[in-house]
């Protein structure tokens, strides 16, 4: 397996090994200073990014290397220059590729053509690397994730709602998404994550009830309403159709008790979630967002050292 495009493209052995690799990178941040050494790692980025951005840089410095960030103003594809040649020539210099944009056709072509790995750092279908961290997470809290139910509230139809289900559906946990008509996963989604929970010994539950979503859940997780570029009208429809699914503090009170509440980041206190929630002693967004780094050095080390074998 040459890149990681996507959670569903992964084993249950890889998502095992990331895990493995992630705590053991928690532990010694140096563990391998010089796996990157003298080697470059261009980080294309054509959304804003805070925690991708910051814990890809840091993860590349700690195996020795050099992130070389770049948006669509600074390469050539904007002069027509196709992602096919761009990738060519970037396996000329580079360890390995890290690209953030919008299509995942786009991501697709360039690993396609790149002869070094491509690692998906968020398009608008999947978030792979948000996924490992969020269980990297799950399993440094709880200590084992089989027997753990993930309830995530809000837009489930997007990509981080879409890696999270891959993602806990091969690790053989239990998920429930709970969200309005219209922002529910796709059949198509669904289908495939329900035949891996199966696999794997887990459960998949789709409502539209956030208190039967959360009732038993160790994990309540939940995302912003709101996306770059949504036209005004659809930001206040957005609003309006999500507003039950806010997770506040009269539904952390319908999970286990000793549940915790997960948010990838941003958040917009107020709307997805209650500032109570977030700052509050169950709130474990921060050290999820720490997580990315130990997440980002176990997902390149796994690539560059042809760890992953891919789903079969």
């Amino acid at each position: 397996m040459k890149d990681l495009l996507r959670v569903a493209d992964l084993s249950a052995d890889d998502l095992s090994l990331l895990l493995k690799l992630a705590a053991g990178f928690q532990d010694e941040p140096a563990a391998e200073p010089g796996l990157l050494t003298g080697r470059i790692v261009p980080m294309y980025f054509a959304k804003p990014s805070t925690r991708t951005r910051l814990s890809t840089a840091a993860a590349v410095t700690r195996l020795g290397g050099t992130p070389v960030t770049v948006g669509p103003d600074e390469l050539q594809l904007r002069r027509g220059e196709t992602i096919g040649d761009t990738a060519r020539v970037m396996g000329s210099y580079a360890a390995a590729v890290v690209i953030r944009t919008f299509a995942d056709a786009d991501v697709a072509d360039l690993a396609a053509a790149a002869p070094i790995p491509v690692i998906n750092a968020l398009t608008d279908g999947h978030h792979p690397l948000q996924a490992v961290a969020d269980l990297l997470t799950v399993k440094e809290h709880f200590g084992d994730l089989r027997g753990h139910r993930i309830a995530y509230v809000g837009d489930g139809g997007n990509n981080v709602a879409r890696s999270l289900l891959e993602a806990a559906t091969l690790a053989g946990m239990d998920i429930a998404i709970a969200a309005p008509d219209g922002y529910l996963p796709t059949g198509e989604t669904i289908a495939s994550a329900e035949a891996e929970a199966r696999r794997r010994g887990g459960s998949i539950m789709v409502t539209q009830d956030p208190v039967t979503a959360v009732s038993d859940a160790s994990v309540v997780y939940t995302d912003v309403w709101l996306s770059m570029g949504d036209s005004e009208d659809e930001r206040t429809h957005r609003k309006d159709v999500l507003a039950a699914y806010q997770v506040n503090q009269y539904l952390m009170d319908r999970a286990a008790e000793d549940a915790v509440f997960m948010h990838c980041l941003p958040a917009h206190r107020g709307e997805e979630v209650a500032a109570a929630v977030i700052d509050g002693g169950r709130s474990l967004a921060f050290r999820q967002a720490a997580n990315r780094l130990p997440a980002a050095q176990a997902v390149l080390y796994a690539l560059l050292t042809d760890r992953l074998e891919g789903h079969r």
